[in-house]
C-alpha cells in the first residue's frame, strides 16, 4: 500500500516533535526539515553567556535538538538555508516598519514568505504529499480554525496566509492541548519533552533589543514629552525602541507616578508619555491596510484580535478600496498600535488580517503617529 509522504518542519521544539510522532503513528512516511532562517553569529552578544548551553548559539542548539528527536523517532532530518530570503522578505520589512515609528510583527511575514512558501517548495522537491508544522491550529476544508487549546491557539500568526498556501498542510497538534502534547512527548521519551517554549522575536532571541537594533538603525535620541502638559520630562534613546502602551524601560526612573508610552512624532523625533490616565491609550476604530482574506466569508460583524494575547473584541467592518478595512469596535480598546496586525474571526474561523495603519477615537485620528500619511 502506497504511504503518503509528509515533510515536518522540525524546529527543535516539543510541538513539531510530537507532530512528527503522531504522523508516524497514523501511518505516514515522515521526514523532517529544519530551516535556518537567520545567521545566529551576526551581532550575537549572547555568546559567552553560560546560560546558553556553553556558547552554542540558540539556533544551532535547536538544530541539535531536532536532530536528536529525529534519531529517537527513526526518521531522516534534512536542513535548508533561507537566510537571504528571510533577510529580503522579513527582516528588511521589520527594519522599515521601525523606521516609520511602527511596531511590526515579523512572525506573520515569516509564515507567509518562508514557512508556507519556500519551505513548502523545498518539501515538494523532497517528494512530499503534505507538509506539517507544530502550529496549534486546525483546518476544515478551506477554513482555518483556531487550535483546540485556547491558550496556545496560533491562528493569529497564520492570518497572512492564503488558502492555496494551506493546501496539503497538516496541523497534527491542533486538536490537542499543550499539556497533552508534553505528556505524549514524555511517554515517547523525546528529548524535548520539557524544553521551554521559545518566546519573542526569533532573530533577537535572548539578546537585548536596543543593542541588537542599534546594529542596523542608528539611535537618534530625542525629547520625551508629557502629552497632557506638553513639557519635556526626559530623553528617549530612539523611537524604534518603544511601543504604544509600554510601561517599563521608558527612561523616566525618577517619577513616582505610573507612566506609559502613548504616542510618537517621527518627524519631530518626539516620544509622548502619559501619567496615570489610560484614556490616551483608548480607541474605538482603526484602519487596516493590505488586508489579506483567507476565507471567502466577508462579514459585516465579527470579532478581532489586535495582538496575539489580546482578547476577542466585537467589531463592525467597512470594506474600502485598495484592500483597506475600517474596523469599528463595540467597546473602546487599549493600545491598538500601528504596525501590529489585526486578525479577524467569525466564531472559530480565522478570516484573515491586515496591518494597523491609523487609529481613531471619537472620529479623530490619534497622535500615535503624526506623519503616517
Amino acid at each position: 500500500m502506497f504511504m503518503k509522504k509528509v515533510i515536518v518542519g522540525m524546529s527543535g521544539g516539543v510541538d513539531s516533535a510530537v507532530s512528527a510522532a503522531l504522523l508516524i503513528e497514523q501511518g505516514y512516511e515522515v521526514e523532517g526539515l529544519f530551516m535556518r532562517n537567520w545567521d545566529s553569529l551576526v551581532n550575537n552578544d549572547t555568546l559567552g553567556n553560560p546560560s546558553l548551553n556553553e556558547n552554542i548559539c540558540p539556533q544551532e542548539q535547536d538544530y541539535n535538538d531536532a536532530l536528536e528527536t529525529c534519531k529517537i523517532l527513526g526518521i531522516k532530518l534534512h536542513r535548508v538555508d533561507f537566510v537571504k530570503e528571510y533577510w529580503d522578505n522579513v527582516f528588511t520589512y521589520f527594519l522599515n516598519e521601525l523606521k516609520k515609528g511602527r511596531t511590526p510583527n515579523p512572525d506573520l511575514l515569516c509564515n507567509k514568505y518562508i514557512k508556507f512558501d519556500l519551505f513548502k517548495k523545498e518539501a515538494k522537491k523532497l517528494g512530499a504529499d503534505y507538509i506539517a508544522t507544530g502550529h496549534y491550529a486546525r483546518l476544515n476544508g478551506n477554513h482555518l480554525l483556531r487550535g483546540l487549546d485556547p491558550n496556545k491557539d496560533q491562528t493569529y500568526f497564520l492570518a497572512q496566509l492564503n488558502i492555496n498556501q494551506l493546501k496539503d498542510v497538516l496541523f497534527p497538534v491542533g486538536e490537542l492541548t499543550k499539556d497533552e502534547v508534553r505528556e505524549i512527548a514524555s511517554k515517547l521519551g523525546l528529548n524535548v519533552a520539557k524544553k521551554k517554549d521559545s518566546t519573542g522575536i526569533c532573530f533577537i532571541g535572548e539578546r537585548n533589543f536596543q543593542k541588537f537594533i542599534a546594529n542596523y538603525l542608528k539611535p537618534n535620541p530625542g525629547p520625551i514629552i508629557d502629552v497632557a502638559t506638553n513639557e519635556k520630562v526626559g530623553e528617549h534613546q530612539g523611537l524604534m525602541n518603544y511601543t504604544i502602551g509600554q510601561r517599563r524601560n521608558v527612561g523616566l526612573a525618577g517619577f513616582d507616578k505610573k507612566h506609559y508610552v502613548c504616542g510618537k512624532d517621527v518627524k519631530k523625533n518626539i516620544l509622548y508619555v502619559a501619567f496615570d490616565d489610560d484614556s490616551y491609550l483608548m480607541s474605538d476604530s482603526c484602519l487596516l491596510e493590505n488586508f489579506n482574506f483567507i476565507s471567502d466569508v466577508h462579514p459585516c460583524f465579527c470579532t478581532a484580535k489586535f495582538r496575539y494575547r489580546s482578547k476577542d473584541v466585537s467589531v463592525e467592518l467597512e470594506y474600502l478600496s485598495n484592500n483597506e478595512v475600517l474596523v469599528k469596535y463595540h467597546e473602546k480598546v487599549k493600545a491598538v498600535t500601528p504596525g501590529q496586525f489585526c486578525v479577524l474571526y467569525l466564531g472559530e474561523e480565522c478570516l484573515g488580517s491586515g496591518a494597523i495603519k491609523t487609529v481613531f477615537k471619537d472620529g479623530q485620528k490619534l497622535a500615535y503617529l503624526t506623519n503616517d500619511d
